[in-house]
């Protein structure tokens, strides 16, 4: 599909797009995805490297997924629109079909599955986190992504952890915490035994998992 990409040199470019992707088929862009370098165009006329947003349908069979990523200027029109459902598979197999606003959380929960864990116990680590990050910090803004386990072959001991980034604490800084993986079992635990809980349930806005869903302004509510 093309789209058309305004620069701040008052040059507006096109450029060609897909609308849904294949992790399966075309392994390049997870690896595109996970090193940031997805969707990433020169303007012809200056040089400027740009990192647009568009809507886009990804399709992941060999994990049973599929995500509608919608760009972060969509956020409100999401919420206010209450979407109940993911548009735009054809798929006839059994899928599960989750929203993903914006580019960072796609890389976020593409990394989190293909590393094996479950996006809910994720999102409510990220929850903890930001909630004892907003009490020592509450003037900042704060982002906190999954960023890599220490487990090799999904085989996993008591000493491993999931690593998060933190982002907003510190100007150009990203803040670096270890989460032992005993205390993700244990959410998991949880979440399995309790998904209704208040805390997993204040993550989910219809077909949309995000520790965001929890910390967004009263007005989206």
């Amino acid at each position: 599909m093309r789209q058309k990409i305004p620069c701040l040199c008052e040059n507006a470019f096109e450029v060609d797009v897909p609308e849904e992707i294949n992790l399966d088929t075309n392994k390049e862009y997870l690896e595109e995805i996970q090193k940031g370098n997805f969707f990433i165009f020169d303007c012809p006329s200056c040089g400027k490297k740009h990192k647009p947003e568009f809507p886009l349908f990804i399709h992941w069979p060999s994990k049973n997924l599929e995500l509608e990523v919608l760009p972060e200027l969509q956020r409100g029109d999401f919420y206010r629109k209450k979407k109940e459902e993911t548009k735009g598979s054809n798929s006839k197999e059994k899928l599960s079909s989750e929203t993903i606003i914006s580019y960072p959380e796609m890389a976020d929960r593409l990394a989190v599955i293909q590393d094996g864990f479950e996006p809910a116990a994720v999102e409510a680590i990220k929850y903890i986190l930001q909630a004892k990050a907003e009490e020592q910090y509450p003037e900042d803004e704060i982002d906190i992504w999954y960023y890599s386990c220490s487990s090799k072959g999904g085989i996993f001991a008591t000493e491993d952890f999931l690593e998060f980034h933190i982002h907003g604490i510190k100007a150009n800084e990203v803040a670096v915490t270890k989460v032992p993986y005993s205390l993700y079992q244990k959410i998991l635990h949880d979440y399995t035994t309790n998904p209704k809980k208040e805390m997993f349930s204040d993550l989910r806005v219809y077909n949309y998992l995000s520790v965001k869903n929890a910390m967004r302004h009263e007005a989206l509510k």
